[in-house]
């Protein structure tokens, strides 16, 4: 009589060996030379188990290293009717999926019902070191009499809960895949990059949930979710969840005309790079032709101008002097409720620091600075901050009720970050206010319409512009629309 086929993890992949007698596991498998060992990748581990057991294989699996975990939560809450639903959908999808909710509607607190749930070892991974150490917290919180640690700033604990962040965790992806068998992406749509998605390939886990606003990439790369984690199972959106588990809201569009002299130099400028654009057969309306354009900037003294022009254009919508004004109106109406407001470089949020006397927070802002800057803004001290991209993710920003978004991307998962912000319910929080400044007749109006128009965000269905005693109608704005060249009208959402 042979030897029982064994299974066995080894960096990443499983080697099964002696090969079974079976057709069906053949299908998942690789022969590998340099071992003389078939290989299947780590991730079909609960395929191949399921193909062995169909055609009743003898085997041995020696590839699961899981700890054993029993997980009490301590945190006595009833969760939302959508938590609950979406637990369920995520149970009855063989506890694999995506659950897509926007920022501030308790994703995390639905997490520690899915490990409740499955009560096993547990990898969470996460974009950043604050979101890491809020995830710790958190969880210490919950299950006190649990082995939590941590992988990542410094830390490189083997514990049954991980909290890590993406970088460390595809770093040590070959040497964790076989130890947790709940695999939880939080702000999953990191995952599918070349880098991390090891994370999910060279894991075993049976057991996975990602955690988005979005999952939606500029890249496509989004589609990957289905095999690394599993298809969407549940998807709620703001408006769905307004008045419940989240305040109520409204989105204020506010239209900044140039001045004159704005004007007059924006339209020279954007002349100067269409001509370019046009003479080289580019059009911006899509990635690749941004990518194009880029690519025929660095190759002549012409294409450089273009790209300087296209920069300065860009500059003057993002920065123009009547958003200023604007701002300085509704930090004025609304004084002194807990405002945040938004800008896309931080040029613009030091000006804005310095003129109205506002904390700002940046990346360059020290953490410790940062972690004050925070607690005065929570405790009251502070009633407006000023940020960049720094806030948008990964970040515990207090409860504030209006958000003013002076610029930003064409990112739609950017601009759903930003809006939950201010949609977290409080005590005292019953409604909230995002006004988007936007620079009328410029490119920036089509970033707008980007940024709010994800098919799958969970913005959608509730897109509905309130309209602003701000806005002064353009006789102008529709001539401008259905003159423009199809070649002037950006599209890159990393840069515009």
């Amino acid at each position: 009589m042979g030897r029982i086929p064994t299974l066995k993890f080894d960096r990443g992949t499983l080697i099964l060996h002696p090969p079974p007698r079976g057709k069906t596991w053949i299908d998942y498998a690789t022969w590998d030379d340099r071992v003389e060992r078939f290989r299947v990748p780590a991730i079909q581990y609960p395929d191949l188990i399921a193909a062995l057991q169909a055609e009743s294989t003898a085997f041995k699996d020696e590839a699961q290293d899981f700890p054993t975990v029993l997980l009490d939560s301590k945190v006595d809450r009833q969760p939302y009717p959508h938590q609950q639903e979406a637990l369920d959908a995520w149970n009855q999808s063989n506890r694999r999926g995506v659950v897509v909710l926007p920022t501030a509607s308790g994703k995390t607190y639905l997490a520690q019902l899915a490990m409740q749930a499955v009560s096993c070892s547990t990898l969470i991974t996460v974009p950043t070191l604050d979101l890491m150490h809020q995830w710790y917290a958190q969880l210490l919180s919950a299950f006190p009499e649990a082995e939590i640690g941590l992988l990542g700033g410094g830390s490189r604990d083997r514990t049954s809960i991980l909290v890590a962040t993406y970088d460390s965790a595809a770093i040590h992806a070959e040497s964790l895949g076989n130890r947790y068998a709940f695999l939880i992406c939080d702000e999953c749509h990191h995952l599918p990059t070349d880098f991390n998605r090891v994370i999910a390939e060279y894991a075993i886990a049976p057991y996975r949930l990602g955690l988005t606003a979005t999952p939606d990439r500029s890249d496509g790369k989004h589609a990957d979710l289905d095999r690394l984690l599993g298809r969407v199972v549940y998807h709620r959106t703001a408006e769905e969840l307004a008045g419940k588990a989240l305040a109520h809201h409204e989105i204020v569009q506010i239209k900044v005309p140039l001045s004159q002299p704005e004007r007059d130099r924006y339209n020279t400028l954007i002349a100067t790079r269409d001509e370019f654009l046009q003479k080289n057969n580019i059009w911006l309306g899509s990635l690749q032709g941004w990518q194009r354009f880029v690519q025929a900037s660095a190759q002549s003294q012409a294409g450089r101008r273009a790209m300087l022009a296209h920069r300065e254009a860009r500059s003057i919508a993002l920065g123009t002097e009547g958003k200023l004004r604007i701002l300085s109106d509704l930090l004025a109406e609304h004084y002194p409720e807990q405002t945040l407001i938004f800008t896309n470089d931080n040029a613009t949020v030091y000006r804005i620091s310095q003129e109205f006397l506002i904390p700002a927070i940046t990346h360059q802002t020290p953490v410790k600075e940062r972690h004050e800057i925070l607690q005065h803004f929570r405790d009251g001290t502070y009633k407006t901050l000023v940020a960049s991209h720094v806030l948008n993710e990964g970040v515990d920003v207090p409860e504030a009720s209006v958000a003013i978004l002076l610029s930003g991307t064409g990112s739609a998962r950017e601009y759903i970050q930003r809006l939950g912000r201010v949609l977290r319910k409080g005590k005292s929080q019953k409604f909230a206010r995002l006004y988007e400044v936007v620079a009328e007749e410029t490119t920036e109006e089509g970033v707008s319409r980007r940024r709010r128009q994800s098919p799958s965000s969970a913005l959608s269905g509730q897109l509905e512009l309130v309209p602003s005693p701000y806005d002064r109608p353009s006789r102008n704005t529709q001539r401008a629309a259905e003159a423009a060249p199809t070649w002037g009208k950006p599209l890159s959402e990393d840069d515009l």
